[in-house]
C-alpha cells in the first residue's frame, strides 16, 4: 500500500466491551454503552480501527488462542449488530515471567512494546505518528507513546485507577467522548492541511 494512513487503534476490554478479568467466554462479552458508535462514526469517515489487546491469560493456562478468536468473533458480531466494524484485531498471548513457551516469552508485541501497532502498519498502511490509541491502562498509552500515536486514557475499564500513573495526552470518560475529541483533531489537521 503507498499511501499511509491515519488509525484509531483500541484496546479491547475495559475500552470497547465491559472488562471481565480474563475473558474468555463470547457470551460474556457485552459492549460499553457508546463504543460501537464511536466505532461506526470513525469507519464513516475512513478512519482504519484496529483492536490491540494484551491477551496473557493464554500464557497463564486460563484460556487458548481458539477462546480468543471466538470472543472477537462475537464481539464483531455485537459491533456489525450497531453498524460498526473493525479492519483487524491483534492480540498477544505472551507473559515473560509467567506459564511455559512459547507463550513464556520476552516479546515484542505485549504493550507497552509496539508489535501490534508495527504489524498493524506494516500490513495496513498506517502512519503510525497521525494515528491514536485509546486504552483504560497504562501499557495502552505507554504503548502508543513509544509507538508515536496520540493517546487517550478512557475512565471505563480500569482508568479511574490507572488515571494517576501514566501521562496520556487526552483524558475522557468513555470511547464515545474520545472518538469525538480525536475527531476534532482530524477536522483541525484537515483545515490547516
Amino acid at each position: 500500500m503507498s499511501v499511509e494512513t491515519t488509525a484509531l487503534f483500541l484496546d479491547r476490554d475495559g475500552t470497547i466491551n465491559v472488562e471481565a478479568e480474563y475473558l474468555s467466554d463470547p457470551d460474556r462479552v457485552e459492549l460499553i454503552p457508546g463504543s460501537a458508535e464511536a466505532i461506526r462514526e470513525a469507519n464513516e469517515t475512513g478512519i482504519r480501527v484496529f483492536v490491540i489487546t494484551n491477551q496473557s491469560g493464554v500464557a497463564r493456562g486460563l484460556y487458548t488462542e481458539a477462546d480468543i478468536l471466538a470472543v472477537h468473533q462475537r464481539l464483531e458480531e455485537l459491533l456489525a449488530a450497531r453498524g460498526a466494524k473493525l479492519d483487524a484485531l491483534y492480540y498477544c498471548p505472551h507473559h515473560p515471567d509467567v506459564g511455559s513457551p512459547p507463550y513464556r516469552i520476552v516479546c515484542s508485541c505485549r504493550k507497552p512494546k509496539t508489535g501490534m501497532l508495527e504489524q498493524a502498519a506494516k500490513t495496513h498502511g498506517i502512519d503510525l505518528a497521525s494515528s491514536f490509541v485509546v486504552g483504560d491502562k497504562c501499557s495502552d498509552i505507554e504503548a502508543g507513546k513509544n509507538a508515536r500515536c496520540a493517546t487517550t486514557l478512557v475512565m471505563t475499564g480500569y482508568g479511574r485507577i490507572e488515571r494517576d500513573r501514566c501521562r496520556p495526552d487526552h483524558i475522557a470518560d468513555n470511547l464515545y467522548e474520545a472518538w469525538h475529541h480525536i475527531r476534532g483533531i482530524l477536522q483541525s489537521r484537515k483545515k490547516n492541511a
